[in-house]
C-alpha cells in the first residue's frame, strides 16, 4: 500500500469525522452535556499543536498533535460512556481508509483512547498535549442550559469560567493554567471538587513533557 501524508487540514474537512462529531455534540446536547462542537474540537487541536511547538518538537509531531486534537471527542456519537475508546476505533478506521501510515495511526489512536480522565493516562508527548488542551478548555459559551436555575455542578463550574489560559514556558518547564472564576457562581474549592481528577491527570501529563503542571486560580497559586 502507498501511504499518505495527512494534513490537520484535510482532517477538518473530511465529511465523515464531521458528521460523526456533530451527532456525538447532538446527542450530548439532548443529555444536557456541554457543547462538544467543532469549535471545541479545533481549540484542543490548536492548543495541542502549540504547546509541542513551544517545546521544540518537529513539525510532524505537531500535526499529529493538532489531527488527535481535532478528532479525540468523535466517539460521543457512539455514546459518552466510554467515549475515548469508541472514539480511537473510529478514528482507527478513518485513518486507515485515508491511507495514513501505520505508526501516526497508532500514535493518535493511542492519544484518543487515552484522553479521558477516568481511564487515561499520557503515555507519549501527543497524549500528553492532547489531555492538557482538552482539560484546559473551560469557558462560559460551552454551556448550553440555558436556565441557571438548573445548572448541574459541570454546568456551574464552567459558566462561572470567565477566562481559561494554558501556556507553555520551555525555559521554566512549566505548563501554566490560569483561570478567572466568578466565585458568586462557583468557588475555587468548588471548581477543584469537581475537577480535582482533570487537574492531576494535567499534571501527570506536563511530566510526561518533563514539564512542572502550574495552575492559578483568580490570582492565587493552586499548585
Amino acid at each position: 500500500m502507498e501511504y499518505q501524508t495527512i494534513t490537520y487540514q484535510q482532517i477538518k474537512e473530511q465529511p465523515e469525522i464531521n458528521a460523526l462529531m456533530e451527532r456525538g455534540n447532538d446527542t450530548l446536547g439532548v443529555m444536557g452535556y456541554t457543547e462538544h462542537s467543532g469549535k471545541h474540537a479545533c481549540k484542543v487541536a490548536k492548543c495541542a499543536g502549540e504547546i509541542l511547538k513551544a517545546l521544540g518538537y518537529d513539525k510532524r509531531t505537531c500535526e499529529l498533535a493538532r489531527i488527535a486534537g481535532f478528532m479525540h471527542d468523535i466517539g460521543n456519537c457512539v455514546n459518552r460512556e466510554d467515549h475515548a475508546h469508541s472514539g480511537a476505533l473510529l478514528a482507527f478506521q478513518i485513518l486507515r481508509s485515508m491511507q495514513m501510515p501505520p505508526q501516526e495511526i497508532a500514535c493518535i489512536v493511542s492519544a484518543i483512547g487515552q484522553h479521558d480522565e477516568r481511564t487515561g493516562v499520557a503515555v507519549d508527548p501527543i497524549s500528553a498535549a492532547l489531555i492538557l488542551a482538552d482539560k484546559s478548555d473551560v469557558r462560559r459559551n460551552r454551556v448550553r442550559n440555558r436556565s441557571k436555575a438548573n445548572f448541574d455542578k459541570h454546568d456551574r463550574v464552567n459558566y462561572a469560567a470567565v477566562s481559561a489560559k494554558l501556556s507553555v514556558v520551555p525555559e521554566k518547564k512549566w505548563v501554566h493554567l490560569e483561570i478567572e472564576l466568578d466565585e458568586e457562581i462557583c468557588s475555587i474549592l468548588d471548581y477543584f471538587e469537581i475537577f480535582l481528577q482533570r487537574m492531576l491527570m494535567c499534571k501527570r501529563a506536563a511530566e510526561t513533557l518533563g514539564l512542572q503542571f502550574r495552575m492559578h486560580a483568580n490570582g492565587h497559586k493552586m499548585c
